[in-house]
């Protein structure tokens, strides 16, 4: 009896939407590489690949000084610079080749050269320029040697210029008043700690999300082709990509429920606005998933394909390099990647708690995605599969 019921199932999988919708669930949770990529990859990559940003700010870089004029204020330069958070003083020295040799080896990151007769200058009023030279390969490196150095020297510099006031009669507060009549309070907006885990785990969390959806969704289309269930209804299609969202929606949810709570990255702006957006965001890519699966009708060539798109996918979504930097072909084309448009709403509604009205477009924009690859795939799905060709008759 079985046997007779597995035929009216699948016709009716290829036929209805609510059949379609619970065969793409049933055939999710049979299919092992399916499911590894749908449900497993995304929970690994969580908690795996928030990990290494999770001390989230560089500190402790380790730096040398150049001593070269071995006075009292150089070496309270010196005790300034030990004390930074940002730096670790690991060598002083007054051979500047040495510290450049070092700077090499890889075993400092930078280091401030005080040149001679640097106390005497400052003691004249006399302008004083200390260099500080920092690795420029490594860019966070780079900025805790230049930020570290610069906070120790501007310590020092405003207890010289304090102290010369005192000297002409003014009292400490008055002193403090004149040397700073106005302060800098920084505040980093929508990042406090400034970290680069908050920066960008919640850019790539939707793009670990359009990937594992395309890999799933075009691997499922090369099963169905291989078991001839290409073609269908497009009341079908639709329900095969429903059911592909539902999974999507529960990952998405998961990114942004559990997982920025718990690395706690910037969240919570404005989780309706959020919500709409997976509403969007998950179908479009589900959507497109089926497309690239029917265009290529291969499991393994569909993975393969897809594996090499995710970095040139996140450069183009204006999160690493600037959209405006971009050359106008590529400021074009990033709007045909539903990551782009899903990184920027996401970005703007949930870590900076932007209205609907500020990202009605990339919203829209999804939605017209959606509606082009649903047309595209019923189009694609009517289309006969390509034949193998035969075995070769050998000719006498």
């Amino acid at each position: 009896m079985s046997a007779r019921r597995h035929p009216r199932s699948a016709d009716a999988a290829r036929a209805r939407f609510g059949a379609a919708w619970r065969a793409t669930l049933l055939a999710v949770l049979r299919d092992k590489g399916v499911l590894l990529i749908l449900l497993a990859a995304p929970v690994v990559y969580g908690f795996f690949y928030p990990w290494p940003y999770s001390t989230q700010a560089v500190t402790r870089v380790p730096v040398a000084l150049v001593d070269q004029d071995n006075s009292g204020l150089s070496r309270q330069i010196a005790r300034f610079a030990a004390a930074d958070p940002h730096l670790q003083l690991v060598r002083i020295t007054a051979n500047e080749l040495e510290a450049r040799q070092l700077l090499w080896q890889g075993r400092i990151e930078g280091y401030a050269l005080l040149p001679p007769d640097l106390r005497r200058h400052v003691l004249r009023g006399e302008p004083a320029v200390v260099p500080i030279e920092g690795n420029g390969a490594y860019t966070l490196l780079n900025k805790a040697v230049l930020t570290g150095f610069s906070q120790a020297l501007g310590t020092v510099s405003a207890g010289v210029e304090i102290r010369k006031l005192q000297a002409r009669g003014l009292g400490p507060t008055q002193a403090a008043a004149a040397r700073s009549p106005l302060n800098l309070q920084a505040a980093a907006l929508f990042n406090p700690t400034e970290g680069y885990g908050s920066y960008v785990v919640p850019a790539v969390a939707l793009l670990i999300l359009q990937q594992t959806l395309l890999m799933g969704a075009a691997m499922l289309v090369g099963g169905w082709a291989e078991s001839r269930q290409l073609r269908a209804t497009p009341a079908a299609w639709l329900g095969r990509v429903v059911g592909l969202s539902c999974i999507g929606l529960a990952s998405g949810a998961f990114y942004f429920g559990w997982v920025f709570f718990l690395q706690d990255d910037p969240r919570g702006g404005n989780p309706p606005a959020a919500a709409l957006l997976l509403l969007l965001y998950v179908p479009a890519v589900c959507a497109l998933g089926l497309v690239i699966g029917l265009l290529v009708r291969d499991r393994e060539r569909a993975l393969q394909v897809l594996l090499f798109t995710a970095l040139p996918m996140f450069f183009l979504s204006g999160v690493p390099w600037p959209d405006e930097a971009l050359p106008p072909l590529l400021q074009a084309l990033r709007w045909l990647i539903p990551s782009t448009l899903g990184i920027q709403a996401s970005l703007r509604v949930n870590q900076m708690g932007a209205p609907l009205a500020d990202v009605w477009i990339y919203l829209a924009a999804l939605a017209v995605q959606w509606g082009v690859s649903v047309g595209v795939l019923v189009i694609l799905a009517r289309r006969p599969a390509p034949r193998s060709p035969g075995p070769a008759v050998p000719v006498r």
